[in-house]
């Protein structure tokens, strides 16, 4: 299992992978996660919604009701075509740091 602490600064780039195909809700989000990972790696729902609350003030994400009648509506959210860019940059970035902490890895 993956710690929290070890994968904080990536939640945001998983979250905008998986809204690149389309517009989804939290709980199905955190249900592709832990399945793309192979249950390695369960999202706490504080994470979440944080990281939600986080890329839409930045503008990478816009948030909608669903159309659901049963129960509660729940809240859809789109990548904007600033949160693609963003993606795309991060992509890079993460690139350039495996390739330096790969350095400081022992190989045996």
């Amino acid at each position: 299992m993956i710690s929290s602490d070890a994968i904080r600064g990536y939640t945001d780039i998983m979250l905008l992978f998986l809204l690149l195909e389309k517009a989804s809700y939290g709980y199905e989000l955190s249900k592709e996660i832990r399945a793309l990972t192979l249950e390695q790696y369960n999202i706490k729902e504080t994470t979440l919604y944080s990281a939600f609350t986080r890329l839409e003030k930045n503008g990478y994400i816009t948030s909608f009701p669903g159309t659901e009648t049963q129960g509660k509506k729940r809240i859809y959210y789109k990548i904007t075509p600033t949160g693609k860019e963003h993606y795309e940059k991060k992509c890079e970035e993460w690139k350039l740091i495996k390739k330096v902490v790969g350095k400081f890895i022992a190989k045996k």
